[in-house]
């Protein structure tokens, strides 16, 4: 893996990610069930420290596997166990037809609701694991921000991605180190409120010039400067939690 220097700000340790593939990437993980949900699982099995990353509605994307193997192996001084539930997989025209219904049926309050047992599952599968971070997505950083913000919240560190339905409001009741990198279709009101309402350790960045998407499905990985700031929002991530995850 190639060293590059440290640059925005962000330290030469988490700035190691490998080239991004931008077509037909090979997963470096692989498939397990956990909890009784098919969990994409990548990294090494004696990690002490585990990331949980919450998907877009698009479910398992090239984009988003490969940024779960990114956070997994480019800090060359702390290696992570990542791992992506598949809450819902829109796998099929008939689901993909249904997904306005099934968002209706299960906001992200009920993957919120559901994970505190899913990490319980994972400790018992991976004892060698004893603190957990969070990245979601989309409708899945809905559901960090509500679980961060509760009281059976099971992450010691945790943020989101162009998230959705950004309230300023909660980030006051959030009580772990927290990160948020908005695109440019986030309401940039909103995401300044929201951080101003931040009491804990933060990092927020808006990303003008990227679409919502930008670090999971969305991502045009062939178009040079989004495969730019898909890396370096990895970078940013990365950094995130090695300066504040104890």
């Amino acid at each position: 893996m190639s060293t590059v220097p440290a640059s925005h700000g962000h330290s030469e340790a988490c700035c190691n990610v490998p080239a991004i593939v931008t077509t037909g990437y090979s997963a470096i993980g692989g498939y397990e069930e956990i909890d009784g949900i098919k969990t994409y699982a990548t990294g090494p099995s004696d990690a002490s420290k585990g990331i949980v990353v919450i998907y877009d509605i698009f479910g398992y994307y090239d984009q988003t596997i490969q940024g779960a193997d990114i956070l997994s192996a480019s800090d060359d001084h702390q290696k992570y166990k990542v791992f992506i539930p598949d809450w819902y997989p829109p796998n099929t025209e008939e689901k993909q037809k249904k997904f306005g219904v099934f968002i209706g049926k299960n906001p992200p309050s009920s993957a919120a609701t559901k994970l505190p047992g899913y990490i319980k599952a994972l400790e018992a599968k991976y004892p060698s694991i004893k603190s957990w971070g969070a990245l979601g997505f989309c409708w899945g950083g809905k559901a960090v921000e509500i679980l961060t913000s509760g009281d059976t919240n099971p992450f010691s560190i945790a943020g989101s991605a162009h998230p959705a339905m950004v309230d300023s409001k909660v980030a006051a009741k959030i009580k772990v180190p927290y990160f948020l990198l908005a695109s440019g279709d986030e309401p940039e009101p909103d995401v300044k409120e929201f951080e101003k309402n931040l009491t804990v350790p933060n990092h927020v960045e808006i990303f003008k010039d990227q679409v919502h998407g930008w670090m999971a499905a969305r991502a045009d990985l062939s178009d040079d400067h989004v495969k730019e700031e898909y890396t370096r929002g990895y970078k940013t991530v990365l950094d995130f939690f090695a300066k504040n995850w104890s």
